[in-house]
């Protein structure tokens, strides 16, 4: 995801795809520290990465995540 597309969302586009990454990352944790293997490992890597991108520009709003 790109912060020019995170840029054209809107506050709650936002904030939706921020819990749903949020969530998913979870999810992978979990999977990872009970033993088993996911398909991409540099994924949890791009996910964080998004849920930065995504606070960065609710910040650059002035709203607090």
């Amino acid at each position: 995801m790109k912060m020019k597309e995170i840029r054209e969302m809107s506050r709650e586009e936002k904030l939706k795809k921020l819990k749903e990454l949020e969530l998913e990352l979870i999810r992978l944790r979990t999977l990872v520290r009970s033993g088993g293997a996911i398909e991409n490992p540099g994924q949890i890597r791009l996910i964080r990465k998004d849920i930065a991108r995504i606070k960065t520009a609710l910040n650059e709003e002035g709203f607090k995540a």
